[in-house]
């Protein structure tokens, strides 16, 4: 695994492959949009969408927390899909998945998926605050707003368009950072991405197998 770290607002983040954001100093790993039990929101609704992903998920996140041995995971926003995604198989796949990291603390900022779904199951054990939620130096929040303090947030999936010869062309989810806030990419692997209007000065870090590289903005 190739890591980057880069310095916001005074303190040293390191951008992960995992799609996630890890803060050393407070041993914080923050994710966005997990958006667990979609598959099985589609499934509910007719839609025949294979379990795999949501497996594959929690596997790469245990792979982020035991790699950096994080003791407070942030999910900024989204971590249920939908109300229809609330299956007894999801529940307790998550709350035993859960149960493996028992010894640390789980903050949920809610997203607008999270307010339609309702807060994550008590057998989950996250504990759930609105945006923005103050941390150090830093606001947390799922939609990227302005705040006084610089932003972590997620929401709109961020990703780039990488364009080779021959008309090849490769689209890799991406953190987003710049002078006032970060958004990170979605972490959910059945969530998809979408070019966002860049701003003055962004750096665009670009997740490409089992490592993070800058990107130059306008690829």
């Amino acid at each position: 695994m190739s890591d980057h770290s880069i310095s916001v607002a005074g303190e040293q983040l390191v951008l992960m492959p995992e799609r996630a954001a890890y803060w050393p100093r407070e041993r914080t790993l923050f994710v966005a949009d997990v958006h667990l039990g979609k598959a099985a929101a589609f499934r509910a609704l007719a839609v025949p969408i294979p379990e795999g992903n949501q497996a594959d998920d929690l596997a790469r996140l245990t792979q982020a927390i035991e790699r950096t041995d994080a003791q407070r995971v942030v999910i900024l926003g989204d971590v249920l899909h939908a109300k229809q995604g609330r299956s007894d198989h999801v529940i307790a796949a998550v709350a035993a998945w859960r149960a493996s990291h028992r010894p640390r603390h789980f903050l949920l900022i809610r997203g607008n998926h999270d307010v339609r779904a309702g807060d994550p199951p008590a057998e989950w054990r996250m504990a759930c605050a609105d945006e923005p939620f103050p941390l150090g130096p830093f606001a947390l929040r799922h939609t990227p707003n302005d705040d006084e303090a610089y932003v972590l947030a997620g929401h709109l999936h961020p990703a780039v368009v990488l364009r080779g010869r021959g008309g090849l062309s490769a689209k890799l989810p991406c953190f987003v950072a710049g002078a006032r806030r970060m958004i990170l990419p979605a972490f959910g692997s059945f969530t998809g991405g979408a070019a966002i209007a860049c701003e003055a000065g962004d750096r665009l870090f670009a997740v490409a197998d089992d490592e993070v590289i800058e990107i130059r903005a306008g690829l």
